[in-house]
């Protein structure tokens, strides 16, 4: 007795799986990504002592002025405090936007790596900047310094940044701005589907209308 082999065919009605995309892998991060990140950390964190020169230099300063028994403002109404605020604020705009630039120019394809090298590198340069502006700036030490200067000689006051939060300023403005530049200048990958010859995908049958069951099979030889 004869065993029947059955041989199973795809339905004509049912579409195939598309075939694969090339360049799937193009996105892969690789080791010189990682090195091009590093390398934009380090450097924009070491531009962060720029930073601090340049607010110690030239935030505006509040005076103080001792009776030889207490420490007072010399001027209650001045906005030297909030002048060292919008200083650091508009130079982390500066920073910001100079850092995005330079890494965009360097390195116009982008990627993850680079991205995370420009916020790590940003935020450490903010608060290198903001200590060595302290650091720079008149002494904190408020007592010293009016015993040196004598009662009734004004003298600066310390820096100080009231208002933190602007030491994420030179990261959010450098990430929005290098993000903004990869998407307006960097050449896109085409698309596979327009490049690729996949042998005409889908096949002709797959949009044919369906036979009629009820006409006559052709005659076989």
């Amino acid at each position: 007795m004869g065993v029947t082999e059955a041989v199973t065919t795809p339905s004509p009605h049912e579409p195939p799986l598309p075939p694969e995309k090339p360049g799937g892998s193009a996105g892969r991060i690789t080791p010189a990504d990682i090195r091009d990140g590093a390398a934009a950390a380090l450097l924009i964190g070491v531009a962060g002592v720029l930073l601090g020169v340049l607010w110690a230099w030239l935030a505006p300063k509040a005076q103080y002025v001792s009776n030889g028994e207490a420490v007072f403002l010399k001027n209650s109404e001045s906005e030297a405090r909030i002048g060292a605020d919008g200083t650091f604020f508009l130079l982390s705009v500066g920073f910001g936007v100079l850092s995005a630039v330079l890494v965009f120019l360097w390195r116009r394809r982008g990627g993850v790596p680079l991205v995370i090298g420009l916020v790590v590198g940003s935020c450490f340069a903010s608060l290198a900047g903001w200590r060595m502006g302290l650091w720079l700036g008149p002494s904190a030490d408020v007592a010293a310094a009016a015993v040196k200067a004598g009662k009734g000689v004004a003298f600066d006051a310390p820096l100080q940044l009231l208002a933190q939060g602007v030491l994420l300023v030179w990261p959010m403005v450098a990430v929005a701005v290098h993000l903004g530049l990869t998407a307006l200048w960097t050449p896109h990958d085409p698309d596979p589907s327009e490049d690729a010859d996949w042998g005409g995908y889908p096949p002709p049958h797959v949009h044919s209308a369906p036979s009629d069951p009820s006409a006559p099979e052709p005659p076989r030889a």
